[in-house]
């Protein structure tokens, strides 16, 4: 048996309807296959695996209750059935609902509810995904992901580049999983931009007791700390220069020095960098030593953003809502078919890291299971900018975007920069560039001014 796990099995013997249907499902990019007689959707049914059957139970040649009946009694893990019915044959889509169908649909078909349902039955089953992808299904992420198979053997330095909010970080953890043993290895995390210049070093390298005030015992930094695994570190193009070349020099001798002491440690760690900055810029304006640049820049991994990846879209937010789900118990959460297009319509300047803080912060305000589009978006004060609204450029438009997130996050925080620095996930050096770059001034301020 194959393992599609997202394919619909469709068995309609009218041709006006199958066909229909067959055109939405490539919408919406569910692979499906269309099978007119109960018997030749048996023999499917035995083949291969499905996420979800969607069946009329009047057929040409059996009933689609028959076909039900035998896949239940031949099969431990049937896929679930979901039934198109007339009027006259709803008795019947209830008993069927009895032995153990999941759903029905009266006809004429609203077919939004039909995928909104198709959608939610199949959910379980869509982090199993052809090839174990877990980062996402666009043909993008997929690539990457393809990449980091063939990557994990290798202990190259990777470079990770992506908009902030793009799952860098994600990247960096799946890529440390894949590499054999990766589970019992370290993997640790840092973000370059986030620690303060004078405390950089000793984060990196760590510090004997004494090497100054406040030393009270000897600390391992982070290199020591992923020896034998992976270590990450993020926004390395805010590394200061002075630390650009302690770095360079650990990674040419795999060695380091704690800050007040002089024997070399030796390390062993797969390094793996990211930035959301140009680094090739950086060199030629002299804010990146060029000689760091190669040693860092050995393999490029380019993650999308969200608005060029958008089949991600909606199957990371069924993730995020699965999780939510997880931790609070009772009816699982799902979207109605407009809260979809809405996720869809939106441009996620702040990508990832924005959709999950949307999908959470609705799940934990929502009063009922269903989450509609005002429960995702409906509590911003600004609305969403149009295409005409912010100029007729898509950097213009994104732009606008980006100003309005970073807005609602500083209110989220009360306006405290740490604080929403790490929300954002980028440096309080890159929250003030992008506060004086929108023209962003806390509202108090303003008044003042």
């Amino acid at each position: 048996m194959g393992t599609d796990s997202l394919r619909i099995c469709l068995i309609e013997d009218d041709e006006l309807m199958g066909e229909a249907l067959g055109e939405r499902f490539d919408m919406e990019g569910f692979d499906h296959d269309w099978h007119k007689r109960g018997k030749d959707a048996l023999t499917a049914l035995h083949r291969r695996r499905y996420a979800v059957v969607v069946s009329d139970i009047r057929l040409p040649d059996m009933s689609g209750e028959d076909v039900f009946v035998q896949v239940r009694r031949t099969q431990a893990k049937a896929p679930p059935f979901l039934f198109m019915t007339g009027y006259g044959a709803l008795d019947q889509a209830v008993r069927l609902l009895k032995l153990g169908a999941a759903d029905y649909l009266a006809k004429p078909l609203d077919v939004d509810a039909l995928v909104q349902r198709i959608r939610e039955l199949a959910a379980p089953l869509e982090p199993a995904l052809p090839g174990g992808f877990v980062l996402g299904v666009s043909a993008g992420i997929r690539r990457v992901e393809g990449m980091l198979g063939r990557l994990a053997a290798s202990d190259g330095t990777v470079l990770i580049t992506g908009e902030s909010g793009v799952g860098k970080e994600q990247v960096a953890r799946r890529l440390h999983e894949l590499d054999e043993g990766g589970a019992r290895r370290p993997f640790v995390a840092v973000n370059c931009g986030a620690i303060p210049e004078t405390l950089l070093e000793s984060e990196l390298f760590g510090f004997e007791k004494g090497a100054f005030t406040g030393a009270a015992k000897e600390r391992r930094g982070v290199f020591e700390q992923a020896n034998g695994g992976t270590l990450f570190l993020d926004e390395v193009g805010d590394m200061p220069l002075a630390m650009q070349v302690k770095l360079l020099r650990a990674i040419q001798e795999r060695t380091i020095t704690r800050v007040g002491g002089e024997a070399p440690v030796r390390i062993e760690v797969r390094l793996v960098c990211a930035t959301h900055q140009d680094l090739r810029q950086l060199v030629e304006a002299g804010r990146f030593r060029e000689d760091l640049y190669y040693r860092v820049n050995v393999i490029h991994l380019r993650i999308p953003p969200l608005r060029e990846r958008r089949e991600d879209i909606l199957w990371l937010a069924r993730r995020f809502a699965a999780e939510q789900s997880a931790k609070k118990g009772g009816a699982p959460f799902s979207f109605t078919a407009a809260a979809e297009r809405t996720l869809l319509s939106h441009p996620w300047p702040g990508n990832v890291r924005e959709l999950k803080h949307c999908v959470e912060r609705a799940c934990i305000l929502a009063e009922r299971p269903q989450l509609g589009p005002e429960a995702l978006l409906g509590d911003s004060s600004a609305p969403v900018p149009g295409p005409g609204d912010a100029g007729d450029t898509l950097i213009a438009y994104l732009d606008a975007c980006e100003k309005r997130y970073i807005e609602q996050v500083l209110a989220t925080h009360a306006w405290r920069m740490g604080e929403t620095a790490d929300a954002l996930g980028i440096s309080r050096k890159n929250l003030w560039e992008k506060l004086r770059k929108h023209d962003i001034a806390e509202p108090a301020k303003r008044a003042q001014s």
